[in-house]
C-alpha cells in the first residue's frame, strides 16, 4: 500500500501529515510556507509512495465557503494539471483548528508552544488525515 498525505492549507503556512504506508496511523508530518509548498510535496511524492492527497475544504460553520477556498481551489487545479498520477480531493476541514487547540491542550503543551502557529497547521492536517481515514472505515 502507499500512504494517504493531507494538507490544512493556509494563505502564509500549510500544515501537513501523513499516515503509515499500511494507512494505519496518521502522524504530522511538516509545515511549510505555501509558496513552497508544491516543489515539497513533488519531492516528497519522489521519494515516498503516495496514492492520495486529502485537502481541507475551509469552509465556515454554516457550510457556506470561507475567504481561503478559492485560494486551496487554485491549489487543487494546479495540482491536478501537474501531477494528475497522484489524485487529490477535498475533505471538510471545519473546526479542526479548535480541535488541534484542545488536543495541545490537552497534551499539558505549554502556553509558547501553543502559540506556535505551524504546530497547529500540522495537527489540524492529522485531524483531517485522521477524520478522513475514519470515514472511510
Amino acid at each position: 500500500m502507499a500512504r494517504i498525505l493531507s494538507i490544512d492549507y493556509g494563505k502564509k503556512r500549510t500544515g501537513l501529515a501523513v499516515t503509515d504506508p499500511l494507512q494505519i496511523i496518521a502522524g504530522g508530518l511538516a509545515t511549510v510556507a505555501t509558496s513552497e509548498l508544491f516543489d515539497y510535496l513533488k519531492a516528497y511524492i519522489a521519494r515516498e509512495q503516495v496514492e492520495l492527497i486529502v485537502i481541507g475544504e475551509p469552509r465556515q460553520p454554516n457550510g457556506e465557503p470561507s475567504e481561503n477556498l478559492a485560494r486551496v481551489q487554485q491549489f487543487v487545479n494546479r495540482w491536478r494539471k501537474a501531477m494528475p498520477e497522484v489524485p487529490i480531493q477535498y475533505f471538510d476541514e471545519r473546526f479542526t483548528s479548535v480541535l488541534a487547540h484542545q488536543a495541545m491542550l490537552d497534551g499539558g503543551l505549554k502556553k509558547k508552544a501553543r502559540q506556535n502557529k505551524g504546530l497547529v497547521d500540522e495537527i489540524s492536517a492529522t485531524i483531517i488525515l485522521e477524520d478522513f481515514m475514519r470515514s472511510k472505515k
